[in-house]
């Protein structure tokens, strides 16, 4: 279309110096040598190389949850352009975490190598072999703990992907809380909260209940335990507990009718 659209407007313009084959010709020319420009400056920019093509390496969930004591995968995920899949034999996959100096756990050209692992990770990380080789470079991370908070790197090296990705783990620990009348006094305990969360009584109109004592307490591990107790409740009424941190919003709803006490809860995760 563009040569035509020369042909017309040359035969008429130019056509007393220039035949038309020759100048349209030299057009043509100029836009094929701009078009291989911007292609060469193109990949260049991309860190792409006329011999190949550079994958990417991402995590298809940046900040995932971990809860105390289960198990959790951090993602990670490399791919080509091509997507086809990679010898085991040519990736190096090398999992790191901010403020460690030694790795979490390394896989190079087929092989695992934990000899500079930080002990911290002994005997409870592994990858997913099978998966590697179509660009699964997930970690598998056994019995979360309060120390595997933090920011994770996954940096994976192959003949056509190099780059890392970051997965920042949030540790997390929530319990249901028991409740418990005593007279005029409601109590609610709860054993394991990570991180320290806030306690808020609200009655049956949603209105913010200040008439409470709340107590807490760590353990070695830094799991938090509390006892809140609110008083005077009245002996026919509705009261919520809400028991909120960062990561986690546990809502418990204690209905008192006389000598009966009914108990609901439920819980919203970030």
């Amino acid at each position: 279309l563009i040569i035509g659209y020369c042909d017309v407007q040359l035969t008429w313009k130019f056509l007393d110096s220039f035949t038309p084959i020759s100048f349209c010709s030299l057009i043509v020319s100029i836009f094929v040598t701009a078009g291989l420009i911007i292609l060469i400056l193109s990949v260049s920019f991309s860190g792409q190389g006329l011999g190949g093509s550079k994958g990417t390496v991402d995590s298809i969930d940046k900040w995932p949850i971990g809860y105390l004591g289960e198990d959790v995968i951090l993602s990670c995920k490399f791919k080509t352009s091509t997507n086809s899949r990679e010898s085991t034999s040519q990736v190096s996959i090398t999992w790191t975490k901010e403020g460690l100096s030694e790795v979490v756990y390394k896989y190079d050209k087929g092989a695992v190598q934990l000899a500079e692992q930080n002990p911290q990770f002994k005997n409870r990380t592994l990858l997913f072999s099978d998966a590697i080789g179509g660009g699964n470079a997930s970690l598998f991370l056994r019995d979360v703990k309060v120390g595997d908070n933090g920011v994770y790197y996954c940096s994976v090296n192959t003949p056509s992907c190099s780059g890392t990705a970051s997965v920042n783990l949030r540790a997390a620990a929530f319990s249901a809380p028991k409740f418990k009348r005593v007279n005029t006094t409601l109590t609610a305990e709860a054993e394991r909260w990570f991180p320290k969360p806030n306690i808020t009584w609200l009655d049956v109109n949603d209105n913010v209940l200040n008439e409470s004592e709340t107590s807490f307490f760590n353990n070695s591990a830094g799991i938090t335990r509390f006892i809140s107790s609110l008083q005077p409740i009245k002996l026919y009424g509705s009261y919520t507990c809400i028991i909120q941190n960062p990561l986690v919003k546990a809502i418990s709803q204690a209905t008192i009718k006389g000598p009966v006490n009914t108990f609901q809860r439920k819980y919203n995760l970030y």
